[in-house]
């Protein structure tokens, strides 16, 4: 399944995968992915089961059919790839002479590193603060930064003539920061937003303060998500992401813009799915850092995420989302690389909560921004707007209020009523039709 998050969409094969077998020569004309059916993946063999070895490279005559069709799709698959590749090439990346990043923080430095690498004579714009960094960005280029970046504290220096704009400010600052350049900016420069939260007293998200700051609703606007720390990217380790914009031709434009051979962009039009899971799955992280800091075992892990996740199913389609975004990259992928491992900030928070530790000595001691923080509050006031009952986030909410402990706050969920475990297709229903105690799923039931 994992494979599935890098591959491009495939439409339902024709034939069966047994046609494939007696025809090893697909027409050249046929531009579709290959057919692979779940007997590809599982290793069964067309040919009857008394013929077939039971190891892949046994010498009866079913093995050698089960290596001929896998080595088949492989083969339509790279075809098709080649003729996609071919039918979509772009001047994008050709037409760019200059983007511009909004903020130094490190997931906008690697970002801005990643541009500038795909082309020698691009001009990479980073507006800073801190007159400081940028001397040591333009002088040494730390962190091995290429060349063709350049960093200033001028909003007009940074933003004239940019054809693209990476927002990576905090959302809790972005408001304040936009009013401040907002004189400087072209009414048709598109924003590519990377951060994730709620605005805390307003409940906006970037797509909305974007716009509504810079007094231009109709302010090209794009989101960027899915699971991908600053540092892989940096190493130009495989990554894939998403990029969802109300325009399909922007969508596809950024895509063409970033896509290289270590980091996949896929598109969609759904931005408010997309955002709404980036956003949540931060507060997801501090839970899922409580769980392994008061060390309550792998199980206790496991059904804290799958509850956690049905939770921010239930609140993002009542606000318009896609059930298919919160499955994919930018919903359950993201997830997974923000509650489990280690290099996350909000589950470190949670990890550090977790173990005793006071809200306030966690975020004195951190340089960089943990979002779920200060998301978790506005994440509840807008289940709240969308009457949606959160009990895992509303605990965590609770918990950086200091209003509840995290040994109390698991004794709570435990003591949730035991209800009957309902199928994901049933709770993509409205939850207002459902019972009180539906709503109220209990920590371990999902």
């Amino acid at each position: 399944m994992a494979a599935a998050a890098f591959l491009p969409h495939m439409p339902t094969p024709r034939h069966r995968l047994a046609v494939a077998v007696h025809s090893p020569s697909p027409s050249r004309h046929h531009h579709h992915p290959p057919p692979v059916s779940s007997s590809a993946s599982d290793g069964a063999s067309p040919a009857p089961a008394s013929d077939a070895s039971p190891r892949g490279g046994g010498g009866g005559g079913g093995g050698k059919d089960r290596r001929r069709v896998v080595r088949i799709a492989w083969e339509k698959l790279v075809r098709w790839s080649r003729s996609w590749r071919r039918r979509n090439r772009s001047d994008v990346l050709e037409t760019t002479r200059k983007v511009v990043v909004l903020g130094g923080g490190s997931f906008g430095t690697a970002m801005a590193a990643h541009v500038a690498a795909k082309k020698a004579d691009l001009e990479v714009s980073m507006l800073l603060r801190d007159d400081l960094v940028c001397r040591s960005i333009n002088h040494s280029h730390i962190n091995w930064l290429p060349e063709n970046i350049t960093a200033t504290t001028s909003a007009s220096a940074a933003l004239a003539g940019a054809d693209f704009c990476f927002h990576a400010v905090p959302v809790q600052f972005s408001s304040s920061f936009l009013e401040g350049i907002s004189t400087h900016v072209d009414p048709k420069l598109p924003f590519i937003s990377l951060s994730k939260g709620l605005e805390l007293n307003t409940l906006r998200t970037m797509s909305q303060i974007i716009p509504q700051v810079l007094g231009n609703p109709r302010q090209p606007f794009i989101v960027l998500s899915g699971p991908s720390f600053a540092v892989e990217l940096m190493n130009k380790l495989p990554t894939a992401m998403v990029v969802a914009s109300k325009d399909k031709k922007l969508a596809a434009a950024v895509q063409q813009l970033l896509a290289s051979p270590n980091l996949r962009i896929s598109t969609s039009n759904d931005v408010t799915g997309v955002e709404i899971a980036g956003a949540l799955k931060n507060v997801l992280a501090i839970a899922a850092g409580i769980v392994e800091g008061m060390h309550l075992g792998n199980n206790c892990m496991a059904a804290l995420v799958a509850q956690g996740c049905s939770e921010i199913r239930w609140l993002a389609t009542k606000m318009g989302a896609k059930p298919t975004t919160l499955a994919g990259l930018s919903g359950s992928g993201d997830i997974m690389l923000t509650c489990f491992v280690n290099l996350s900030r909000n589950r470190n928070v949670g990890l550090r909560l977790g173990s005793g530790e006071k809200l306030d000595k966690i975020m004195n001691s951190m340089n960089q921004v943990a979002e779920g923080v200060s998301t978790a509050g506005a994440v509840i006031a807008l289940a709240q707007k969308y009457h949606v009952k959160m009990p895992v986030l509303t605990a965590v909410a609770r918990i950086i209020d200091n209003e509840l402990t995290p040994k109390r706050a698991v004794m709570e969920l435990m003591n949730l009523p035991q209800v009957i475990h309902i199928t994901s297709s049933l709770i993509l229903f409205s939850i207002t039709n459902y019972p009180t105690n539906i709503a109220f799923k209990m920590l371990c039931c999902l």
